[in-house]
């Protein structure tokens, strides 16, 4: 419902009209939810009940709430869930626990601390492209009972101004999420490298552990032509494109000749951890499952030479022919991982990578 400032009420009207239309194509509402900033007096909601042919009791305010999690409690104290009830004639409903939503909100509007999060991205323009990471990163804050505060931050800022990669002094961990393409890679790469040699939690997501791989590749090994085949032709390949992999019982096949369009391997697929490595110790097992979504992959022919510089495969495909997770043992938390594990993070359930990588940086935001 708009409130209009210069006449100091709510306008029904449009609620009113957006009913009508409905009930034009046959559509007549059991009840209505009703938006609004603030409290909408009992006789306002009479006039649309009165005007929409709905009871009074079926007329429910949803108000703006301080975070998603608290809609629930808040459609609840409406008595929402009354009138669905009475619409499916549930006499008899089970009891009602809504105490690990309180839980939630208690940790999200009253934490303990906070910590500071960069998340050096390509898209960070459109927030709406990192929905679900954002949301895994507030998981991570409920699980420790912190505010998370995520400092966003252009990758390609770091390619165009040598200085610019101060901008991650002040921060606690670094995320460095997926993306395609050439352009913002040599900045993520600088973020991957900044993090490593300061101490910094680091966390790669998918094209972010990639270009942690690339990093090292650079840095440890002395491949200054380290690059990503997805970048074009020359250099040294330490990423390349996938030509075959395990789906269940069948062979998946793809050629750099193919046309772009379905070639990623994409859904959930298993990987086995290292037994007394750090990924293994976070998950508290040594197989999981994880859903993914690319098409290039890193060379495990380099994990040799990178293990001997301290960067391990602590997680591959049960055939152990593709790379799932990297980490740096001597750091105090460096992960990279092929999948994405913010698509399994729930806010009872936050992903256990995303708990620990925040609990890790509020470990750094108490050194500094």
């Amino acid at each position: 419902m708009p409130y209009i400032p210069s006449a100091g009420e709510l306008k029904t009207k449009p609620t009113q009209h957006s009913v009508r239309d409905l009930r034009e194509i046959g559509i007549q509402p059991h009840v209505l939810l009703v938006r609004a900033d603030r409290p909408i007096p009992e006789g306002e909601r009479r006039k649309i009940a009165l005007f929409c042919n709905v009871r009074a009791s079926a007329v429910v305010q949803a108000l703006d709430c301080r975070t998603i999690y608290e809609v629930p409690i808040a459609y609840h104290n409406e008595r929402f869930d009354d009138e669905v009830l009475a619409a499916f004639g549930i006499d008899a409903p089970p009891p009602l626990d809504l105490s690990r939503w309180t839980q939630v909100v208690h940790r999200i509007t009253k934490p303990d601390g906070e910590t500071r999060i960069a998340v050096v991205g390509k898209y960070t323009v459109l927030k709406d492209a990192y929905k679900s990471l954002i949301e895994a990163i507030n998981h991570g804050g409920i699980a420790n009972n912190v505010h998370v505060e995520i400092k966003w931050i252009d990758a390609s800022v770091f390619e165009a101004e040598e200085t610019a990669i101060t901008e991650l002094e002040d921060v606690h961990g670094i995320l460095v999420p997926g993306g395609f393409g050439e352009r913002g890679s040599e900045g993520k790469i600088m973020a991957a490298r900044f993090a490593r040699e300061r101490g910094i939690p680091y966390f790669g997501i998918c094209f972010g552990m990639q270009m942690a791989v690339i990093e090292a590749a650079r840095s440890l090994l002395g491949e200054k032509d380290a690059t990503s085949s997805e970048f074009g032709p020359g250099g040294k390949p330490i990423v390349g494109l996938m030509t075959e992999w395990l789906k269940g019982n069948a062979t998946e096949r793809r050629s750099s000749r193919d046309d772009l369009g379905g070639t990623m391997r994409l859904g959930a697929y298993p990987a086995r951890l290292t037994p007394g490595s750090r990924v293994a110790e976070v998950y508290g097992m040594t197989e999981i499952s994880e859903r993914h979504r690319h098409r290039f992959e890193v060379d495990m022919s380099w994990a040799p030479r990178l293990a001997k510089a301290g960067v391990t495969f602590s997680g591959t495909s049960p055939d152990g022919a593709l790379p799932e997770i990297m980490e740096i043992a001597d750091h105090p938390w460096f992960i990279g991982v092929q999948y994405h594990p913010e698509l399994k993070s729930r806010p009872f359930e936050p992903h256990p990578l995303f708990a620990s990588f925040i609990k890790a940086s509020v470990a750094r935001s108490r050194l500094v």
